[in-house]
């Protein structure tokens, strides 16, 4: 008989537990001991510090309120002086907003009190450790997920922290902004990974057959439905039910949707007959929901069904160390005009793709990239390919310095003119002299 397959064996750590109540301290303490962690918990975040400036530590639980200084100063305190150490916070189940903010600032998950389950910590503490043993990887991203500005770092962090829980998600920002993306990343990370991703763009389906889209529809219920047909709450079982621009959802199927969320049952149009659903949903929008709730357009008991854990992901003008990175992935992803290699930005065409607003995010600049690759003859993108000139006054308007739409039409006329400083200068109106100066002044060297 074949011996039994071990599991990987998970590496044990010293943890420092930090809670003012005693219960809970004991509890953790307890349950983490009884893994063969090595556990130390105190009452105050003062006490905490006192503890990692004198010993040498695996990971850091912390409540987020806690007397004096909370949890939240705490975790800056420690991620700016032991920025590899990894913090959990624990948070009371109605304060989830508390932890997504704490995850923003550099938490590594969170953990809600009461506990769920003893598994659930020791689970949680066995996944962190093993990370930080094998050391910071995105093996678990796709190749395609471009990742280097914090900014979207943090939207990557939230991400992970909720993937494998059933929470409700909302994720909001401007259109192109890659909502869609990180849905799917959620649901790959999640233990629902297996079953399917469905998603519907609400704004994409005429009113009157959104109903019948998302809850299926009986034989008979209105003219053209010749059969029965699932609908996506049903085709999406065991999965992930994405619902792009939710905002658009006519204020009468709120309550239907609500109720889905709600209690996990749907009636197909034209039938009375509840049906058991199981799915998990995220929602995205690019709209102020909260505006929409003021000015009664959206429901304010979805809102908040939807808002359990929400995701806002920034404009790509907000993240401007993935611009780059971003532009060279959408020209690997096509061939020159002669079939060859990959094109490639010159110096000068990146510059401009740097400096822009991106007004249209992502998919503005995935479809810049495109059409340049087609323009270019040899392969190598220049500023003339790039098509920017409409979009330029617009992207200036962004800038919210005299001294930012500077900087930027230093970077248009040199890259207009190819690099050349001369010709720069006179497009600009000012002394070659000047234009040097500003160079200098704007850390522009090299870059142009």
């Amino acid at each position: 008989m074949a011996e039994p397959m071990k599991n990987k064996e998970v590496p044990k750590g010293v943890i420092l537990v930090v809670d003012d109540d005693a219960s809970i301290r004991a509890l953790f303490t307890d349950i983490l001991e009884t893994a063969g962690h090595r556990v130390t918990a105190v009452p105050s975040a003062e006490e905490a510090l006192s503890r990692l400036s004198s010993g040498a530590w695996d990971l850091l639980l912390s409540d987020v309120r806690l007397p004096v200084m909370d949890g939240r100063a705490l975790l800056g305190r420690v991620k700016e002086r032991w920025p590899g150490l990894p913090v959990v916070m624990i948070t009371a189940f109605g304060s989830i907003p508390d932890a997504v903010e704490a995850i923003k600032l550099g938490a590594s998950d969170y953990l809600t009190k009461p506990l769920p389950s003893p598994d659930a910590l020791r689970m949680l503490v066995d996944r962190i450790l093993s990370d930080k043993a094998s050391g910071p990887s995105s093996q678990d991203l796709p190749e395609s997920l471009v990742v280097k500005d914090p900014a979207f770092r943090r939207v990557i962090d939230l991400a992970r922290a909720v993937a494998p829980r059933q929470t409700t998600v909302l994720i909001t920002g401007e259109s192109g902004t890659g909502k869609e993306v990180v849905a799917r990343l959620i649901h790959d990370l999640s233990p629902r990974k297996s079953g399917p991703f469905l998603a519907v763009n609400c704004a994409a389906l005429v009113r009157d057959l959104l109903p019948a889209e998302l809850f299926g529809h009986e034989r008979g219920a209105f003219t053209g439905a010749d059969k029965r047909r699932t609908g996506r709450f049903e085709q999406a079982s065991g999965g992930t039910l994405f619902l792009d621009e939710v905002a658009e959802i006519d204020p009468t199927l709120q309550v239907k949707l609500l109720r889905a969320i709600q209690e996990r049952i749907i009636e197909r149009v034209g039938s009375s007959q509840p049906i058991p659903i199981d799915v998990r949903i995220i929602a995205a929008t690019n709209r102020n929901l909260e505006e929409e709730v003021a000015k009664g357009r959206f429901r304010d008991d979805l809102y908040y069904r939807l808002r359990v854990f929400p995701i806002p992901i920034p404009p790509l003008r907000e993240r401007p160390a993935d611009i780059l990175p971003l532009a060279r992935h959408f020209l690997s992803m096509h061939r020159s005009g002669d079939g060859g290699a990959s094109a490639e930005l010159t110096p000068e065409a990146a510059a401009l793709i740097e400096s822009f607003r991106w007004p249209g995010n992502v998919r503005e600049l995935a479809n810049v990239i495109e059409r340049a690759t087609i323009l270019s003859p040899d392969g190598r993108i220049r500023p003339e390919h790039l098509d920017l000139s409409g979009s330029r006054e617009s992207s200036r308007s962004d800038l919210s310095t005299l001294r930012d739409m500077e900087r930027q039409a230093v970077i248009e006329a040199l890259a207009l003119e190819g690099g050349n400083r001369k010709r720069a200068a006179k497009r600009l109106g000012i002394a070659l002299r000047t234009l040097q100066y500003k160079i200098k002044e704007f850390d522009l060297t090299g870059k142009v």
